[in-house]
Parts: C-alpha cells; sequence; structure tokens
C-alpha cells in the first residue's frame, strides 16, 4: 500500500495583495487599512514630534532672549542652616541681594543663594525688562534635551492614538465580515447540509 506523503502548506507573504481565488474584497480593503494605518503612525508620529520639539524648542529661546544675568552682592550674611521645609526644598536660603541695572538705578530683591554666605558675597541674579528677579532660564544643553524628550512624547502619543484608531476600525469591520458570513451560512448551510446528506 502506498502512503500518500502529506501536503506541505506553504505561507504567502502578503497574501491580500496578491490575485487569488480566495480573495475578497473586504480581504483588499483591509490590506489598505493596515498599510494607510502604519503609514499614518509613521508619517504622523514624525510630523508630530518635530512640530512639539521645535515648539518647546522656541518657547525656551524666547524665556532666554527675555531675561539677562546680572551680578548681584548680598546686603546681609545668609543664613547658616536652610529652614525645615516640606521636601521641596533645594538646600538653599532666602536673603536680600542688591544690584545696579543698565540704567544705574539700584534693585533690592530676595533670592536664594548657598547657606552661610556672607554678606557682599557676590551672586548671579536674572531680571527681566521691569528688572524684576526671575528664575534662571535653562541652559542650551538642557532645552535641547528638553524639546527632545518633549518630541519623543508626542511622537509616541501621537503614534499610539493613530494605531488605535486603525485597529477599531479594522476591527469594526471584521465583526462585519464575521456578521456577513453569519447570515450567509443562515441561507446557504440547510442546503449544504441537505447535500452532504444526498437530499434532493
Amino acid at each position: 500500500m502506498t502512503r500518500t506523503p502529506p501536503t506541505r502548506v506553504t505561507r504567502v507573504r502578503c497574501w491580500r495583495w496578491h490575485r487569488n481565488p480566495l480573495r475578497r474584497h473586504s480581504d483588499v480593503v483591509e490590506a489598505w487599512i493596515v498599510l494607510a494605518t502604519w503609514i499614518l503612525v509613521v508619517l504622523g508620529g514624525a510630523f508630530a514630534g518635530t512640530a512639539a520639539a521645535l515648539s518647546v524648542d522656541s518657547a525656551f529661546s524666547a524665556r532666554r532672549a527675555q531675561v539677562h544675568a546680572e551680578t548681584a552682592v548680598l546686603t546681609d550674611d545668609a543664613a547658616r542652616t536652610p529652614p525645615a521645609g516640606s521636601g521641596y526644598e533645594d538646600g538653599r536660603v532666602w536673603a536680600t541681594v542688591r544690584w545696579t541695572a543698565p540704567d544705574g538705578t539700584v534693585h533690592n530683591d530676595r533670592t536664594k543663594v548657598f547657606p552661610g554666605a556672607p554678606a557682599g558675597s557676590r551672586v548671579t541674579v536674572w531680571t527681566n525688562h521691569s528688572d524684576r528677579l526671575v528664575s534662571a532660564p535653562l541652559s542650551t544643553g538642557e532645552a535641547a534635551l528638553q524639546s527632545a524628550l518633549t518630541g519623543v512624547l508626542a511622537a509616541s502619543s501621537t503614534g499610539v492614538a493613530v494605531w488605535t484608531a486603525g485597529w477599531l476600525v479594522r476591527t469594526c469591520r471584521m465583526r462585519r465580515r464575521l456578521s456577513e458570513w453569519d447570515e450567509e451560512w443562515k441561507r446557504i448551510g440547510p442546503e449544504w447540509r441537505n447535500f452532504s446528506s444526498g437530499g434532493t
């Protein structure tokens, strides 16, 4: 008795893009949905990430342009120990400083300095166009890093959102296709059973 060798099943890659008797219109539509989803994930993510990074970098550049550094001096000795805080303190203490603006006017204000700094110590402070003390801007390196991280986060979020939308569309189409198959089987199922049992 001759044994029939087992049939080897070959998996065809990208079968939805090739003409074959089993390919349906829904398969072609699904293939286009998958392709469009991945294109939008890549391009949309890249565009969103780049736009976000450029926007953040522009904001940091504008912030640096609006402030400038001044050299100030302590008017009194700084406290030797920082006050007990809630955990958000940076180890520095508040002290009064005096500086001379570019127009020659003298200003006094409070800023943070290292504990124990004696009166007359020079510190760098940052002022705005109104000669008011403001927080120091991010350095160029820090701004670049923050912009890059923002861009990566925006690109990832956009990619996930687009992929989720494409997955939902594909899932809805699959459910519709299964519903159509169910309806079609209800229609031809009895005929198939009659044919299989030898009925006429």
